[in-house]
């Protein structure tokens, strides 16, 4: 009997997913495990395998649609067999981020998400003599909706769990779309250096812009940071990748960001309290270091997460991190790859940037930023004029979760730990 293939959930986040790509035509026979499409999620682009072997009997929807989770895309089943009628494909739901944070406070009001259809919104003037069912009262509070501003479509006007879901889901207040300079004029030449357009945002970027902003506006950052003389690690990482090599041709590589990275395991061992998350009433404090880095894809960026760093050496860090890397570029990575961090490092170094400031990856009270290591002259131990190989390493910080003086300690420690990169060894 054919199968119809829905659209996956493949994050817990995820709501729609673009189909970037399909795979497969209609009467080709796919296999258990065959890549039937590429699909474009609030995460990353991630392959659809096969779980259902037969026929292509049908594809529901074209490459490059947006389709909510649940949305027939393709039927399965025997040669000759009639592909099977769909169902209407349930209605997308808002983002869970068009609905604000619950207050911090008890003080601050909670106000709509957003504006609801007419009728759907009955102002009173007092939240408790409001008709709700315990559940609705619930559901309000856990996504930071006054029940007193809802109308009821329960007897007596009494306020039930659809309506809560329903001024919820609403759609988000219309922000200006497009380029705000949309009356520039275009190139006098008539070439420019790339056709004026308004190019689509896919899934991936959406998910990139809502959450940093999130995290811009909603974090109090601070910033400090540390130059590291780096010719011991250069140094070090040299010398152990020529002993590599020796071993074999298969022998891994050693980067400047695998040191980096055990480096942060290490200095968060010594201090702590960076490995730390805001908690809304409290700082929950995490036992086991999951460093998450930054991996740049052409179409986004993506944080696969090496768990449990603080227990691997420097080897095991570096396979587990190219194996991470090869899988973000051929989109293979899976969710529980990419969440559950509790500090991030990206590194911009390997483009020439000497120095900056990453935004801060919710909920790990910092980042780390990794400058290119450069050459320049600088005062040695003994007051001479050196060329010494300098990198700059910035932090972004939390300030809710982590004062200066936390930072400071931590960069004093991972500056001790690139520049006596043996110590990583111990």
């Amino acid at each position: 009997m054919a199968e119809i293939i829905d659209m996956p959930k493949l994050s817990d986040t995820m709501s729609v997913g673009t189909l970037v790509k399909w795979n497969i035509k209609e009467g080709q026979v796919v296999a258990f495990g065959d890549i039937l499409a590429e699909i474009e999620t609030d995460k990353a682009t991630m392959e659809l395998s096969c779980t259902v072997p037969g026929t292509i009997l049908k594809i529901y929807a074209p490459a490059g649609q947006q389709l909510p989770v649940g949305a027939p895309i393709c039927a399965i089943g025997k040669k000759g067999e009639a592909a099977p009628e769909p169902t209407a494909a349930p209605a997308p739901k808002a983002p869970k981020t068009a609905v604000p944070a619950i207050p911090e406070k008890a003080e601050v009001s909670c106000v709509p998400a957003a504006p609801a259809s007419s009728g759907s919104v009955a102002p009173q003037s007092d939240a408790s003599r409001t008709k709700a069912s315990p559940y609705a009262k619930r559901m309000a509070e856990k996504a930071a909706l006054n029940v007193a501003t809802l109308a009821g479509s329960g007897p007596g006007g009494r306020v039930v769990g659809r309506d809560v879901a329903a001024a919820a889901s609403a759609p988000a207040p219309s922000t200006p779309s497009g380029p705000l300079n949309v009356a520039v004029a275009p190139p006098a030449d008539g070439k420019g250096i790339q056709p004026d357009a308004d190019v689509p945002v896919g899934g991936m970027r959406q998910t990139i812009a809502r959450r940093l902003l999130e995290s811009k506006i909603t974090v109090p950052h601070f910033y400090l940071e540390v130059e590291v003389d780096a010719a011991p690690l250069m140094a070090m990482r040299e010398s152990l990748n020529k002993r590599l090599a020796e071993t074999g041709a298969d022998a891994i590589k050693l980067s400047v960001n695998d040191f980096i990275l055990k480096a942060s395991a290490e200095a968060l061992r010594r201090v702590p309290a960076v490995n730390a998350s805001w908690a809304g009433t409290s700082i929950r404090t995490h036992g086991a270091v999951h460093l998450s880095f930054g991996v740049a894809l052409e179409d986004g960026l993506v944080t696969p997460v090496i768990r449990d760093a603080h227990a691997k050496t420097l080897k095991d860090i570096a396979v587990e991190a190219k194996a991470l890397i090869g899988k973000a570029r051929s989109k293979k990575l899976t969710p529980s790859e990419m969440s559950g961090s509790t500090f991030t490092v990206t590194n911009l170094g390997m483009f020439g940037v000497t120095g900056f400031y990453g935004i801060i990856n919710v909920p790990n009270a910092a980042i780390l930023s990794v400058g290119a290591t450069i050459k320049k002259p600088v005062v040695d131990a003994q007051d001479r004029m050196v060329i010494g190989h300098r990198m700059v390493i910035g932090l972004s910080g939390d300030h809710r979760v982590v004062d200066g003086a936390n930072a400071a300690q931590f960069l004093q420690a991972l500056k001790q730990l690139l520049e006596e990169p043996a110590l990583m060894l111990i």
